[in-house]
């Protein structure tokens, strides 16, 4: 189409470039406008250039608005201050209380009667609605009411100049009004008028109050109540009416010079504008019409609709109401449309939405009146003639325009310091009124009258009567839009849109029907014989003789030898039993693609951020097992097709919900149809998640577009008005059908009575209605929405309807489909590409040798003429006849009738030929599938009953089946057919049939697809051709395009010829970037497989393929020439194409992708042909087929929607109204992006589309909150047929395999070490039963020195003097003991908590250790403050609050716990609420501060103890140093504090618990001395809570004489010798009760990386205080690989890059050039002896009866060295070291205990070694002089070392010495 703008001279300026609606080029369309407007005006004489100005301000009890007032220069009248006086006035008549009235006693003998005038006339409408009443001209008559008569109107006539028009406004004060009973005129006065006619009113007389309605004559000419009289807006609009008194200028005509469109100031108003939308379009004609509260309602004088306008004009002619004032029509109101569609976007773009407020709606107005109308114009002209206008093109050409227009203050607005808004002119030049007609009649000038303006100059009532002559007279035969204007310079302009063009009017009217309704429409032509016409029409076509006629002749003739002359070949190959075999047929085999698994994979990831959030929502933990319920729409296609794929899915086998012998019963348990038995179903559905709180049940809603009608709006009355009438006529109307298909249907007359008949009586719009709302009523349902243990998976091709303002779906709990392409890498290797929309529409560009979408321009043009033909049919059945006649003429024309295929089309008879030939190309009979969908379900069985009578006259019947797809029934073959079917696919059941349309894979067949949507029913690999030229080409509206085009969607083999393109960004457009692929963090990249044509020679009807040829190439003259240019740079010439087969091979043809699977240029070795309907004999056609994907036939208006973009390089249909229940939120929107991610579309769809009241969302107000969101429903989408159920099948499998891991954790099982070296003694110091230790008892009990802890199993041995064990004995129990984990069972609870708020708080104590002040912080949360102190006021921090020895009390844990924890934040065990059973406890995470802010975000609910930063890089030793210390300032305090409360300080409860990050269960040995002797026992162990442990030893007699409590690690391995003994006095780790009160003077080494806890241990002992670990309680550890003592990892401080750095790097010598390591100096030390100690002890390896002596401290040597630990304190305890002698010395930071003579006593081997530890190397020689060491050692200068610190990082110093 060639667009051409009217320059301003006159001249055309075509504009080449342009799109069909003129969207790309807006803003030349707009330069025009500017330069029209300041050059004429009504009269056409040229005028001064308009200006825009900054108006008045008015002042109305709110903020200042300024209005911008359209004015010619030099003219100037405001009337400013006659507005201020206005102002006053109107003000303070309204804070005026009532005035009471008396009324005018009436003249004496006149008539009083209620309802009569004082001459005693009646006034009553009911008495004289059907009189003549003379109305003068000028009059209007009226309603009045009177209050003692409230169920009677009063019949007035009243100057309409005294009356408000549709606003609310332009009524002149005052009155005029005549007598309609006795004919007295000239009432001024209203009061006067209201005596007269005997109103009897006690309050002042107001036509406001008391004129109701306007009065309007009915189509039998009665008069009746119309329309309500709008006074003031009713509320609705602000500055209605006219001024409060005439001033002087001011005529009736000419509105309130303050008056402005405000609506978007009104709060109201945006609501009431949304409801008035264009969801009217679905109501019946006789809705839009007549008189009604409706925007589309009359004013003024009504006009007349001609008779026969339809008869005379062959199309109901369709009228839009615009601006201002509608005026009433009556008359022939059947014969046209009324709609208040164009209306509402008027206002709509006139409304300001909140996206847009950011600019100033003070500042900047809407686009005004008069643009709007002129662009309109300009939007009307620069349509086709076979196309159609759309309300989203407005829209978009009104928003840019609105952009554009005010650029400059938006710029400066955004970029301007807080100051009053400057009051800059406009730079575009607006339009006036008095300009209006001129220049949109200038812009219609050069479109040959397809545009036609009527200029009326009083009201729109003449335009429209105008219109309607020059139709009757035939003067608009060419127009297809007239567009009448009432303007003038002293009012507002009224305005409407007639579309008068018989194809535009069709398709319009058309569209406003609702699919029920357009259903009942189809339904009523078909059963009343309104196609009567049709047929007889048909039956003249054919010159040759009636088509009927014809075929009876062909069948008579030709009995017996056509069915063999079409019948297969002979098989080529055949199998054991003689059966034809094709050898490149296989059964596709079940199994998980990688697409499926990446997607199930994010799914998981979803699940598990809902249980991650801390918000109580989804507690995964407690879940043992999964269980779901899939909803499917009601078609028993796709209800069968689901369970297909659950069954071989094996999914229930491996959930654990079925047995091994699965039947299809059981599976059909977990799938439900949303039909009228659903609500059983699902009632089992939640009494089962009711009655198992510790399953976790998916609700899986499948094709969840389906059916999103809100439940109250359910209804299901339409099937029952179908209903009616007798079966007489019934079966009279069908007989009607008959006719039209020609006399040969009249045999079959009874077969389509029953299947309308069915059709009608049970649901014509099939399965909508009867379960319209069940997904409202089921899944929203408050069970659903508030059981814990339900989640909501909503699964859709079409997410639009689920992403509105009001959804229930939360933006981060989508998930999108991910791409194939990152970077033009494949993310994932699949032997199959998808192709889709996009992939469909790249395929019509230039390059592409075979478009895969096409229409099919002659039957296009047979339907437009038909169209013409028979106005009063509805399109789709003209469409539907057309068609069947086409396919009739076809297969007959293939089988042999060549005269018939002048009466089909190319199209059509490619489709037939390939059909019919199909089954002959394969040895086996495989065949291709051709879908042919009819939405309405009468037509489609009318269409199966025409093509089965054809098939079976040209004794086709064996050649294909034909079979008519219902989604209310299943399947129905012929017997031959099936057959077939269960030899290809080997099955065996006698009794199978076909279930699912996947099962018909290889039949050659049409399946006729009826139902008014789709319902996820899938198509088989043998689909070829998917013929959609019948679907509702009306309803554009983006899912039902989408939808439709998604049944083509399909999978090719990527094993076929491919080549890789080049992806550039000229031609880059990615339209189905929207609508397939996402993936936030990748880019899509685009794999372009490119397929050879097949050629052959052809075999029939040859002269057809050029035909089909120029009709492609037509198609593809709608690309962009610049896109034509760029491909054929990167194409390679033709010759050097075809030169070798090498050329072919490395030919790359690099063309730009608008999608991930584009077709690309083919090559091959011969010239390709077009002819690519014709068939290779040597292929089977179905694999054929199923390596190319299908080719699309649409109708030409969705072909041209589909493959025409936006400004913004989207497919015109992405820019549609997402889907028929909701609506957008506003006109002023802008367009979608071609780049966004389908994350970004689901923004924008949430902030510009909200559902209509029949939507299942609408009662989900937001209002900008987040809790309407439901926590526990997720939205996955993706592309049609791509995979999605066995993605969400997947996903089941791995969330139940997940959740075992959950209840299953890796926890150490292993056995203790050194238990061959423990003291010897047949002694036992208490009973196998005893509950507690008896403490004098226990005092009695030696200390075990070895550690039998397996994690230490690396460790130095520590010896005593009674240890025999020798160092082979060692050895081999290191090997016989190696950590082995073992995998156990366990289930695991967790709580989440709601999130709280938390307050960070400062705790300082002074250490002497330190020489400073330690500074703490607590991160309290404020559910957990009553645990600790805090002063009044200031609250600040005082103290944790601890119990007293004497309170007992299950309800809480008297000891507080801490956790040192660091780089586990994932994964350490923190929840202890389910371990303590919910009891009250003080749980505090011990954490270094740079680790602060991530683990309180993942543990926002636990308090927290952050560490000062000198210890970031500090270890284990730090916190627990630091733990003790403050826990023990902290009893202090406390003490201070409840000393004054009268209690002694020793009652303070003095434990603390330390605890490991990684404990995880806890359990008990239960022992059973119930045995004849007192040794004789039996033991159980079971698990039990942390609670009863912690409160059992809290019980122990004499508790706070011990310093250390603890217990064993778990192992599966314990012996009875090992729990004998039920108390050990020995080392404790892991998890221990500290008595910080007795162990004031023991510390932990705050510099200690590893083994701090033995060290502890050992200095406790020392100490003389107890140590006591229950053997009967252990606690069981989780194998964490990450964090804790990995967390430090040792490096070189010089270079950042990773290199292995041996242990012994970790030293060195001082002042050497070694390389520093960034590292602790005390980690360095600890893991240089681990491994290297053998270096300074050479005489202690292996040697473990000449251990080394190691004072004060207990350092790792590693496990071929021995230690024996000894203490320099006074009083302390120390093993005997009578007759031991040492093989060396360890003396580590000594102190002033150690001292010369100390050391003396002990007794070291000749050629011992010592090593000296200091902090520097001052103290390093102090040390040695202080201690005398050199009377005993001999020291040398290369005897000294460091570890390998720099300077600064304060190294520790080594001085290694021999024993003289």
């Amino acid at each position: 189409m060639i667009s051409a703008l009217v320059g301003p001279a006159g001249h055309a300026v075509p504009d080449t470039g342009q799109d069909a609606i003129g969207l790309d080029h807006l803003g030349t369309l707009l330069a025009h406008v500017q330069c029209f407007a300041g050059l004429a005006s009504c009269d056409g004489s040229v005028k001064a250039p308009v200006s825009v100005r900054a108006g008045t301000k008015r002042k109305e009890g709110r903020k200042e608005l300024h209005v911008w007032e359209l004015v010619l220069l030099g003219s100037r009248a405001d009337n400013e201050e006659e507005e201020e006086e206005e102002e006053e006035e109107e003000g303070s008549e309204s804070s005026s209380p009532p005035v009471p009235y008396q009324m005018k006693p009436p003249p004496e003998g006149c008539c009083t009667t209620d309802g009569f005038c004082q001459a005693g006339k009646d006034l009553r409408l009911v008495s004289i609605s059907n009189e003549h009443i003379e109305v003068p001209s000028g009059f209007l008559l009226v309603g009045a009411k009177s209050p003692n008569l409230p169920d009677h109107v009063l019949v007035c006539a009243v100057d309409k100049r005294f009356l408000p028009d549709d606003n609310g406004r332009n009524a002149l004060l005052g009155f005029s009004g005549n007598c309609v009973g006795c004919g007295k005129k000239g009432f001024c006065y209203f009061t006067e008028f209201s005596n007269h006619i005997n109103l009897k009113l006690t309050t002042q007389p107001k036509k406001q109050k008391h004129l109701k309605y306007y009065l309007v004559r009915n189509a039998q000419g009665a008069l009746t109540k119309g329309s309500v009289i709008c006074w003031k807006g009713a509320g609705t609009l602000t500055n209605s009416g006219p001024p409060k008194k005439r001033h002087k200028g001011w005529s009736p005509e000419s509105p309130s010079s303050t008056e402005t469109w405000n609506s978007q100031l009104n709060p109201q108003a945006p609501n009431r504008i949304k409801n008035d939308g264009g969801s009217l379009s679905s109501l019946p004609h006789s809705a839009l019409v007549g008189p009604a509260s409706s925007p589309t309602v009359g004013s003024g004088e009504p006009v007349s609709v001609p008779d026969n306008l339809l008869k005379i004009c062959k199309a109901k002619p369709v009228i839009f109401k615009g601006h201002g004032n509608f005026p009433y029509l009556c008359g022939n109101i059947n014969d046209v449309i009324v709609s208040p569609l164009l209306y509402t976007c008027y206002r709509n773009s006139q409304s300001l939405s909140r996206a847009y407020e950011q600019y100033g709606a003070s500042t900047i107005q809407p686009i005004s009146e008069e643009m709007q109308l002129l662009l309109t114009v300009y939007y009307l002209v620069q349509l086709a003639a076979d196309q159609v206008p759309l309300i989203e093109d407005l829209e978009q050409i009104f928003m840019r325009s609105w952009r554009e227009s005010h650029l400059s203050e938006i710029r400066q607005y955004q970029q301007a310091v807080p100051q009053a808004f400057p009051q800059v002119p406009s730079q575009i030049t607006p339009v006036t009124s008095a300009q209006l007609p001129w220049l949109a009649g200038l812009a219609a000038s050069s479109c040959n009258d397809s545009v036609h303006i009527i200029e009326c100059s009083y009201s729109l009532a003449e335009g429209l009567s105008e219109m309607f002559k020059l139709l009757i007279e035939g003067k608009l035969i060419k127009t297809n839009y007239v567009v009448i204007i009432c303007a003038s310079r002293n009012r507002a302009i009224d305005s409407c849109i007639v579309i008068t063009g018989k194809y535009q009017a069709r398709v319009l009217s058309e569209s406003m029907l609702s699919p029920s309704d357009y259903q009942k429409e189809v339904n009523y032509q078909l059963v009343t014989g309104k196609v009567e016409t049709l047929g007889s029409f048909f039956s003249t076509l054919c010159p040759e003789g009636d088509i009927d006629l014809l075929l009876e002749k062909f069948y008579q003739e030709n009995q017996g030898h056509l069915s063999s002359s079409l019948s297969v070949n002979k098989p080529t190959a055949v199998n054991g039993t003689g059966t034809a075999v094709c050898t490149s047929y296989e059964v596709e085999r079940h199994q998980i693609r990688p697409f499926q698994l990446a997607v199930a994979q994010k799914l998981l990831s979803h699940i598990c951020s809902i249980a991650d959030s801390s918000t109580q929502n989804l507690d995964l933990g407690s879940f043992e097992k999964i269980d779901f319920l899939i909803c499917v729409p009601p078609s028993e296609v796709t209800y069968q097709q689901t369970l297909f794929h659950l069954w071989h899915s094996g999914i229930l086998l491996e959930l654990g919900l079925e047995k091994e012998h699965l039947t299809k019963q059981r599976v059909e348990q977990y799938v439900m149809k949303l039909d009228a038995e659903a609500q059983i179903k699902f009632k089992v559905f939640l009494q089962k998640s009711m009655q198992n709180p510790h399953t976790l049940f998916v609700l899986i809603h499948d094709h969840a577009h389906w059916d999103l009608m809100r439940l109250e709006s359910y209804f299901s009355g339409s099937s029952k008005n179908l209903a009616k009438g007798n079966d007489q006529n019934l079966k009279q109307g069908c007989m009607s059908v008959g006719n039209c298909h020609i006399s040969f249907l009249s045999s079959f007359i009874s077969r389509i009575v029953v299947a309308v008949r069915d059709c009608a009586m049970h649901s014509l719009y099939p399965q909508t209605e009867l379960s319209t709302g069940l997904v409202d009523r089921l899944l929203n349902c408050r069970e659903v929405k508030e059981a814990p243990n339900i989640v909501t998976l909503h699964v859709t091709s079409f997410p639009y309807a689920l992403q509105t303002q009001q959804t229930h779906i939360s933006p981060y709990n989508e998930i999108h489909w991910p791409s194939s392409y990152s970077n033009g890498v494949d993310l994932y290797h699949e032997n199959k590409k998808y192709f889709g929309l996009s992939e469909f529409i790249e395929s019509t560009l230039s390059g592409h040798s075979i478009p895969l979408l096409r229409y099919d321009s002659s039957f296009e043009a047979m339907v437009m003429a038909l169209g013409k033909r028979f106005p009063r049919l509805h399109s789709a059945v003209i469409r539907t006849f057309v068609l069947i006649q086409h396919y009739s003429a076809a297969m007959m024309a293939v089988c042999g009738l060549s005269q018939m295929k002048n009466y089909t089309s190319v199209e059509t008879l490619e489709i037939t030929q390939n059909l019919i030939n199909s089954s002959r190309q394969c040895p086996s009979g495989h065949g291709l599938m051709v879908v042919l969908r009819i939405p309405c379900t009468p037509l489609a069985a009318v269409a199966y009953e025409r093509l089965y009578n054809v098939r079976e006259r040209l004794a086709l019947e064996d050649n294909f089946e034909i079979i008519l797809g219902n989604p209310n029934s299943g399947i129905t073959i012929g017997k031959h057919f099936v057959e077939q079917l269960k030899v290809w696919q080997k099955i065996e059941d006698v009794d199978w049939r076909p279930q699912t349309y996947l099962e018909l894979e290889g039949l050659p067949c049409i399946l006729i697809f009826s139902g008014m949507d789709p319902q996820g029913e899938s198509l088989p690999r043998s689909l070829r051709y998917c013929d959609l030229r019948l679907i509702n080409s009306s309803s554009l509206v983006r899912t039902t395009l989408e939808q439709e085009l998604g049944l083509a969607a399909y999978f090719v083999s990527s094993e076929i010829h491919t080549e890789k393109a080049v992806v550039n960004d000229v031609l880059e457009s990615d339209p189905e970037k929207l609508s397939s692929t996402d993936n936030e963090d990748e880019e899509i990249a685009t794999e372009v497989t490119a397929f050879c044509t097949e050629s052959s020679p052809p075999q029939v009807l040859s002269n057809s393929t050029e035909e089909t040829t120029n009709n492609y190439e037509r198609q593809k003259q709608k690309v962009d020439k610049g896109a034509q240019t760029t491909i054929s740079k990167h194409l390679p010439p033709v010759t050097e194409q075809l030169d070798t087969k090498q050329n072919i091979k490395s030919a790359q043809v690099s063309i730009t992708s608008s999608s991930s699977s584009p077709f690309s240029s083919s090559s091959s070795s011969s010239a390709p042909t077009h002819n690519s309907f014709i068939l290779q004999t040597s292929q089977c056609s179905m694999t054929k087929a199923s390596k190319q994907p299908p080719i699309v036939f649409l109708p030409k208006l969705v072909y041209d929607i589909i493959t025409s973009t936006d400004s913004s390089g989207l497919p015109k249909s992405s820019s549609l109204l997402p889907y028929h229940s909701v609506m957008w939120a506003s006109s002023f929107r802008p367009l979608m992006s071609k780049m966004m991610t389908c994350t970004e579309q689901s923004l924008y769809y949430r902030q510009w589309t909200v559902p209509k009241p029949i939507h299942m969302d609408y009662n989900n107000r937001n209002e900008g909150r987040m809790d309407t969101f439901h926590p526990r429903r997720l939205l996955l989408s993706g592309p049609p047929q791509i995979g999605k159920t066995g993605a969400y099948l997947q996903f089941l499998s791995i969330l139940s395999r997940m959740l075992i891991r959950l209840t299953e954790v890796d926890v150490y099982d292993e056995e203790e070490i050194n238990i061959n070296i423990k003291e010897e003694s047949d002694q036992y110091y208490h009973q196998p039963g005893d509950m507690w230790p008896d403490l004098e008892t226990f005092k009695k009990m030696p200390f075990d020195y070895t550690i039998h802890d397996p994690k230490y199993e690396d460790a130095s041995l520590i010896c005593s003097k009674l240890q025999t064990k020798n160092s082979e004995e060692c050895e081999e129990e290191g090997v016989s003991n190696a950590n082995t984990g073992f995998y156990v069972s366990v289930f695991l609870k967790t709580k989440e908590w709601p999130l709280y708020e938390s307050t960070l708080h400062a705790f300082a104590f002074s250490y002497s250790m330190l020489g400073e002040e330690i500074q703490l912080h607590f991160i309290i949360p404020k559910s957990k403050e009553h645990h600790f102190v805090f002063s009044q006021p200031g609250r600040q921090l005082e103290s944790m609050r601890l119990p007293l020895v004497t309170d007992k009390s299950e309800d809480y844990i008297k000891s507080p716990t801490f956790t040192p924890t660091t780089g586990r934040h994932e994964h350490g065990l923190f929840n202890l609420y389910h371990a303590m059973d919910g009891a009250s406890h003080l749980h505090v995470l011990v954490v270094k501060e740079y680790e602060m802010a991530i683990y309180k975000k993942y543990w926002p609910n636990h308090i927290m103890l952050v560490l000062p930063s000198i210890f970031n890089s500090a270890g284990v030793g730090a916190a627990h140093f630091l733990i003790k210390e403050l826990s023990y300032h902290n009893l202090e305090l406390e003490r201070n504090r409840q000393e004054e409360l009268g209690i002694k300080p020793q009652d303070i409860w003095p434990f603390i618990v330390i605890s490991d990050d990684s404990c995880v269960m806890w359990n008990a040995v239960e022992v059973d001395c119930s045995g004849d002797r007192k040794s004789d026992y039996t033991w159980t162990e079971r698990n039990v809570s942390l609670k009863q442990i912690l409160q059992h030893i809290e019980a122990t007699p004499n508790v706070t004489h011990y310093a250390l409590i603890g217990m064993r690690k778990w192992s599966s391995k314990t012996n009875s010798a090992e729990i004998k003994e039920p108390f050990s006095c020995c080392h404790v780790h892991d998890f221990i009760m500290l008595n910080v009160d007795l162990t004031q003077n023991v510390q932990y080494n705050q510099n200690r990386f590893t083994c701090d806890d033995v060290d502890f241990n050992l200095r406790v002992h020392s100490a003389g205080l107890l140590i006591c670990r229950f053997n009967h309680f252990n606690v069981m550890k989780k194998q964490i690989a990450v964090g804790g003592q990995r967390s430090f990892h040792i490096k070189s401080k010089v270079s950042d890059t990773p290199v292995s750095i041996s242990p012994a790097q970790y030293i060195c010598a001082p002042d050497s050039k070694h390389t520093f390591l960034a590292a602790p100096a005390q980690l360095l030390l600890e893991k240089y002896l681990q491994y290297h100690s053998h270096r300074f002890f050479p005489l202690s390896l292996k040697n473990n009866s000449h251990p080394v002596l190691s004072v004060d401290c207990y350092l790792n040597l590693g496990p071929q060295i021995a230690v024996c630990y000894v203490s320099s304190r006074p009083h302390s305890l120390n093993i005997s070291s009578s007759g031991l002698t040492f093989s060396g010395l360890l003396l580590y930071l000594c102190d002033s205990f150690v001292v010369a003579s100390f050391l003396k006593k002990f007794h070291f081997l000749k050629g011992a070694t010592l090593c000296v530890i200091c902090q520097d190397r001052n103290s390093l020689r102090q040390t040695v002089v202080r201690l005398e060491l050199e009377d005993e050692w001999q020291f040398r200068l290369r005897d000294e070392f460091q570890t390998a610190n720099a300077k600064e990082d304060r190294p520790l110093f080594f001085l290694t010495g021999r024993h003289i």
